[in-house]
């Protein structure tokens, strides 16, 4: 059976600096007539930094849509299409961690909200930390904070830790370091 949808009309609703709404006028696989709302995104990184003592240096940072702190790893969206995500993601652990590393390793790309985002993360692991000063974006807070690995992972297992790029980038690192 072929699942495929096609597109009829592609209306943009809203657009703005992060995400392009849109509300598309669709035909369905039987050819029914639809509507299908989702946005746009340029996609993002993220980087679980690893010390050579098994801590990784995460990022406590305040996330409005929750209105609330979260617990994460160090991220952030592509500035541009098309940016290099290793270049991003090096950026990334710059700014946010004041680290460079010796060894970057991508080690996948996850879709957190299919329905409805286009957003693509590229996940990345860092090791071999030398670091620097932090260069935090104009308007970012960020307090950092080292987490054992194995105490991260048991967070994430108690349902600590709800941000999706943390959970599955850091379980793949354990993975990675258990084998």
């Amino acid at each position: 059976m072929n699942f495929e949808e096609k597109t009829k009309k592609e209306n943009l609703i809203f657009d703005g600096a992060v995400l392009h709404v849109y509300c598309d006028d669709i035909i369905q696989p039987d050819g029914k007539e639809a509507k299908r709302e989702y946005a746009k995104h340029l996609g993002a990184v993220c980087v679980v930094p690893l010390t050579d003592k098994g801590e990784v240096i995460c990022v406590k940072q305040y996330r409005y849509a929750h209105h609330r702190l979260f617990l994460e790893i160090p991220a952030g969206k592509l500035d541009y299409a098309g940016e290099d995500r290793r270049e991003a993601a090096l950026r990334e652990l710059r700014e946010e961690t004041g680290a460079l590393c010796e060894t970057l390793t991508h080690i996948g790309d996850i879709v957190p909200s299919p329905a409805i985002l286009t957003e693509r993360i590229s996940m990345y692991l860092a090791e071999g930390l030398i670091f620097t000063d932090t260069e935090y974006d104009e308007g970012e807070f960020i307090e950092i904070v080292r987490i054992p690995l194995p105490e991260l992972v048991e967070m994430i297992m108690r349902g600590e830790i709800e941000d999706a790029k943390t959970q599955t980038a850091i379980l793949k690192v354990w993975n990675l370091k258990n084998k």
